[in-house]
């Protein structure tokens, strides 16, 4: 159940935070094994904050909700690098090479990253983005369409072959992409301070608002 995709998102948005409904969150999370993890906006004002303080909380992330509209990108120009939707077939080696970008910093969690990237790749209404530089698989994304509005979520580039345009290429596609399919609005995470948040702001990202992650230590 340690797994990071646990948490919760939008604590203390839509009302007002309090220690009973920190009490029934948190029996959820340790009935079952898991770590208590919330992703806090600073929209949820600084009453919230002070409580998970009192209440032993820390912080362990800091990352960045960026947004744009959706506009058609000029004419592909990245020379050798080549982005494409993949099939069904590849859905493994879509989940490698996803899996190993992301456990570079974790490599404790390739296996859980590698069963992960297999359920990405069969989701419905999810294309899955493969980049590859001179026919050489390196980096791999996920693009998530709801009313309009376009998630570029997942990507990561394998450690062998970063800063080399790849990230930027899956970026422009996902933004191809997703205004051939009538989206209005562009919205991705990423670190707070990171090349991939300067990845973004590169592509017109801007910043909604940072969020911390929170994490229950007893």
């Amino acid at each position: 159940m340690d797994s990071p995709v646990t948490q919760t998102f939008g604590l203390g948005i839509f009302e007002e935070l309090s220690p009973v409904t920190l009490d029934t969150m948190e029996r959820f999370f340790l009935d079952r094994g898991a770590p208590v993890f919330h992703e806090v906006s600073p929209l949820a004002g600084v009453p919230a904050l002070d409580l998970l303080c009192a209440r032993k909380y820390r912080p362990v992330e800091i990352s960045s909700v960026l947004y744009r509209p959706v506009e058609k990108p000029d004419a592909e120009t990245h020379g050798d690098i080549k982005v494409r939707v993949t099939g069904q077939e590849e859905a493994q080696l879509w989940a490698d090479i996803s899996a190993r970008g992301w456990a570079h910093e974790h490599p404790e969690l390739l296996p859980f990253l590698v069963q992960l990237g297999a359920i990405a790749s069969a989701r419905e209404h999810s294309p899955c983005f493969l980049a590859e530089r001179d026919g050489k698989p390196g980096a791999a994304g996920v693009l998530s369409i709801h009313a309009g509005v376009a998630l570029f979520a997942g990507s990561s580039t394998v450690p062998e072959m970063r800063r080399r345009g790849l990230q930027a290429a899956l970026l422009e596609e996902h933004m191809r992409y997703a205004f051939d399919h009538g989206c209005d609005l562009a919205m991705m995470v990423a670190g707070a301070a990171t090349n991939s948040q300067l990845n973004a702001e590169g592509q017109g990202f801007r910043i909604a608002y940072t969020r911390t992650k929170w994490c229950l230590y007893k």
